[in-house]
Parts: structure tokens; sequence; C-alpha cells
């Protein structure tokens, strides 16, 4: 005896935005690193983590994401190396960056937006959610 009507739960929903966006979050500080790659991947996102400068263009050149997430202070090439080398290569210029730094000095600030950075957020001042707002802002 089978009893045929008995009903499956409905799948869980996952929140996909149509055609899943790249976020490349480029982070040597592991803790952050880890609070933002799952944090944007429980939103939908595909998230490539890199912890140096160099790495980072490596990938930002194979992968072309929609947007990264850059810190300022990494290993082998620092944000500004990066932001400088993307701006001067006309096949990468117009990919977004958010750069995502503690250093919170007005030149520094000033130095990213002329390289070409859509926003300067400072880490200790923007909370997680506000993060990703604006990711999604810039991704919408």
């Amino acid at each position: 005896m089978h009893d045929q009507n008995i009903q499956q739960p409905p799948a869980p929903q996952i929140k996909t935005p149509p055609l899943q966006k790249l976020i490349l979050v480029a982070e040597d500080d592991k803790f952050y690193a880890t609070i933002f790659k799952t944090k944007l991947a429980k939103e939908g996102y595909k998230v490539i983590v890199t912890e140096d400068g160099q790495q980072t263009l490596e990938v930002i050149r194979e992968r072309n994401p929609d947007l990264v997430l850059l810190d300022l202070i990494m290993p082998i090439k620092d944000g500004f190396e990066v932001l400088r080398e993307l701006k001067a290569d006309s096949s990468l210029k117009n990919i977004k960056i958010l750069v995502l730094s503690n250093l919170s000095q007005e030149e520094d600030i000033k130095k990213v937006k002329e390289l070409g950075a859509l926003e300067y957020l400072v880490k200790t001042n923007i909370s997680i959610q506000e993060m990703v707002e604006k990711v999604k802002s810039y991704l919408t």
C-alpha cells in the first residue's frame, strides 16, 4: 500500500539575483574576508576572495567581476597600485570599485576617488549590512 498523497515540503527559496553577479573581495584580513564573503553569498552573489594586490589583479583579468571591494593595505601590491593598474587598462577601467579600508585620512580618500573608485568606505564606520546595501545599489 503506497500513499501517493504525501506532500513533500517545498524546496527552500534561495535569493539569487538574475544572472548572478560576481563580486571580488580583495582583503588580506581573514576575519573581514570571511564576514564579507559569507554575507554577500547569503544575498545570492558569487564571491571570490583574494589576499594580495597581485592576486587581485590576476583574478580581475581572468574573471572580470561585476564589482570589487578593495582593501588598501595588502601585501605585494597595495590597493592604490591595484586601482592605478585597473584604471590604466582600457578593458578593465569600467569595473566598479568600492574601497573598503581602515585608512580614513582625507588625502587617502581624495587619492582613491581621483584614481576612479566609486566610493570610499571606512570599515570601522560602516556596518556589514550597510556595506551590503551599498553593493546592491551599485549592482542593480
